[in-house]
């Protein structure tokens, strides 16, 4: 087993090209007072105002803009307090592994039941979708604790891409509204079958991911 110091931080992401520069100017510009913690804390303001904008979309659509903008709140403070560290030199291993991830969980689960809430997507299908998120945090989790290696990206996705996704989805349903189609098992609507999407694709990942880390353990005899 390895110690939180010696984890390898993998986040092979499409968006990394230009995210990893912007964080860096970011953390480079933040003013003194600003430090991770704080950080933490604007990160879960913006998945608690995506919370409550969802659900104030069964009084306005309009407020699928404010949780859009919850959404680029939490990348800013979630994406923002390591990058802010390690710019510093001010990294606390162990407390930062703890507070981001256990604050991760409780932002995913705050802005999937918000979306659950609202009007467009149903509360199952959300929490569908938030079991397979939960599933791949377990996955990295438990993986990092094995062989040190902190996977946050699988298939070239991350948590800013399943960002982007949602808020794309809210722009569109905005515009175009939240029509339904059919399909071979019956009706769903344009949201629910982004949801279930993303349900399937996370579980199938964690699937494939999980057998192949255990065939490759199990070489190891360990």
């Amino acid at each position: 087993m390895t110690d939180t110091k010696s984890h390898r931080r993998v986040n092979d992401i499409l968006l990394g090209p230009l995210e990893r520069p912007a964080l860096r100017w970011l953390a480079a510009h933040m003013p003194a007072w600003v430090n991770p913690d704080i950080l933490t804390g604007v990160g879960i303001l913006g998945s608690v105002v995506t919370f409550f904008s969802y659900w104030l979309t069964n009084i306005n659509a309009n407020f699928l803009w404010l949780a859009s903008l919850g959404l680029v709140i939490n990348w800013f403070g979630d994406s923002l307090d390591g990058t802010l560290a390690r710019y510093r030199k001010i990294e606390r291993p162990k407390y930062g592994f703890f507070v981001d991830h256990t604050v991760d969980a409780m932002s995913t689960i705050l802005i999937v039941f918000g979306l659950g809430l609202s009007p467009y997507v149903t509360f199952e299908i959300a929490c569908l979708a938030l079991v397979s998120y939960l599933l791949m945090s377990v996955l990295v989790h438990i993986r990092t604790y094995v062989d040190g290696v902190f996977k946050i990206s699988y298939g070239r996705f991350g948590p800013t891409e399943v960002r982007l996704i949602v808020i794309i989805a809210n722009t569109v349903i905005y515009f175009v509204g939240n029509p339904v189609i059919a399909l071979w098992f019956g009706t769903i609507s344009i949201y629910d079958l982004i949801a279930g999407i993303v349900a399937a694709l996370l579980a199938g990942i964690f699937v494939f991911s999980t057998i192949k880390q255990a065939r490759e353990l199990a070489k190891l005899k360990e």
